[in-house]
């Protein structure tokens, strides 16, 4: 169910400009700049991932007031368990815990249901255990799905969707000629849902960061220079407004693409 009128006077002013009815389906954001926003106000980086937090919440709400059906949001990357101090690791597992306790509530109130994907058994007993109670209790939800990437990175994505198809070759002894794009995405992570159609990166970094290689093919991608602590609701709704503004081709040819012509067999090609 819609909830329009829950949204800020300055997003309903922002929504009035979009097509409902040609919302994406999939929304997925890289949340980068958690660190330099903190740095940028002398504050300790622990500052700037609390401040992140919010945001999801913020964002996540407004996306369930427009009926966003899928929200994916990259929160926490192999490489940042791998690389990144052990106690700047073990703040953020905590900061997850606390945020599943202090907000569950909130995604029963907007009908969010939460997921995740990633290594999630590598990550500590306890944060799972949170996980799962959150989990279950959204689980008969209805609304936006959130889906969290824990402990995720798109090639391990791919080396573990490898892994599950070989077994299953072996298993059914099928002839590995036969394998599809289909049976690969059966094996993903992201099995269950659609591929993203806009992909939102802040702090203005040019890069995909290990994220949803496999996904994002034919995805639409949109950066800003905003830093992830500031970015809101009305900034997801400016995302999508530029989305909708786009030709997506898949590969095909868009208006404006030129004239197709008939006789291209019979027309001599120049030497380069």
């Amino acid at each position: 169910m819609l909830r329009i009128h829950e949204l800020t006077s300055e997003e309903r002013a922002v929504y009035a400009t979009l097509k409902p009815e040609c919302l994406p389906e999939h929304v997925a954001i890289i949340m980068d700049g958690n660190g330099r926003w903190a740095g940028h106000r002398s504050l300790k980086r622990f500052q700037g991932h609390q401040q992140g937090a919010k945001s999801v919440q913020l964002v996540t709400e407004t996306a369930s007031r427009i009926g966003l059906p899928w929200l994916t949001l990259y929160a926490f990357s192999l490489e940042n368990s791998l690389r990144r101090p052990r106690a700047e690791v073990n703040f953020l597992m905590r900061l997850l815990k606390t945020y599943l306790e202090s907000n569950v509530q909130r995604m029963m109130d907007n009908n969010v249901r939460i997921r995740y994907i990633g290594r999630t058994r590598e990550l500590p007993p306890e944060v799972q255990d949170k996980m799962a109670w959150a989990a279950e209790v959204t689980s008969r939800n209805t609304g936006t799905t959130l889906t969290l990437a824990l402990n995720y990175g798109g090639r391990s994505e791919l080396v573990d969707a490898f892994r599950s198809l070989a077994a299953e070759v072996e298993i059914k002894h099928t002839n590995p000629a036969r394998i599809t794009e289909e049976d690969i995405h059966r094996h993903l992570y992201t099995a269950h849902m659609p591929d993203p159609d806009l992909l939102i990166r802040t702090s203005g970094e040019m890069r995909l960061s290990n994220y949803l290689l496999w996904q994002v093919a034919y995805t639409e991608i949109f950066v800003t220079e905003r830093l992830w602590p500031d970015f809101r609701g009305i900034h997801l709704l400016e995302a999508i407004a530029n989305f909708q503004r786009r030709e997506r081709r898949y590969g095909g040819l868009g208006e404006g693409s030129g004239e197709v012509d008939e006789e291209s067999e019979r027309i001599k090609i120049a030497a380069v």
